[in-house]
């Protein structure tokens, strides 16, 4: 397996990888949903406020993953990883761990300080998130499922107490995702 940056050129396959994802496992609705938002994240990946990371068969992509950048008053680097995607028959086959971990580590090389998620704890304490209390760092919206918000320190420190409400990109600006 071949894990990459990835960039715009990459927004149909992405799309696709998300859509059927979600589709098989949550049902058309919410693959619709999570295509749709993979399609507008993709289509304005800048390596920078967001970043895609790729894994590949071959030349085919059986897994994404996104991470965008929350703002804060303070001058942390904190960034979000969400949503991922692995193809259906390449689940529970370690992928989505290795891709995530392949993309931790670049963003440690960056000098990101924490990075956050909000999803299955069961599958993300795999990869060192562990349960993240809102008086810690807050989420952009209410949360539905407060549970699911999850953080790690990328510095080996621990995750510092941030103050503000911190903003995200706009395609996460919608209470559907949250």
């Amino acid at each position: 397996m071949n894990h990459k940056i990835l960039n715009k050129n990459c927004q149909d396959e992405v799309t696709r990888l998300f859509t059927s994802a979600f589709t098989s496992f949550e049902g058309k609705k919410e693959g619709e949903l999570v295509g749709d938002l993979a399609s507008k994240l993709s289509s304005r990946v800048d390596n920078h406020e967001i970043i895609c990371f790729g894994t590949y068969e071959e030349e085919s992509i059986v897994g994404a993953i996104f991470f965008t950048r929350l703002q804060f008053r303070e001058a942390i680097q904190v960034y979000m990883l969400a949503p991922v995607a692995v193809c259906t028959e390449y689940q529970g086959k370690g992928v989505g761990q290795e891709l995530i971990n392949y993309a931790l580590n670049e963003l440690k090389n960056r000098s990101v300080a924490v990075v956050i998620t909000y999803g299955d704890p069961s599958f993300y304490s795999k990869v060192g998130f562990r349960a993240l209390p809102e008086n810690i760092i807050q989420a952009p919206l209410k949360l539905s499922m407060p549970e699911g918000w999850q953080g790690q320190s990328l510095t080996g420190e621990s995750i510092p107490t941030i103050n503000d409400r911190p903003t995200c990109v706009k395609e996460f600006n919608d209470p559907a995702y949250w």
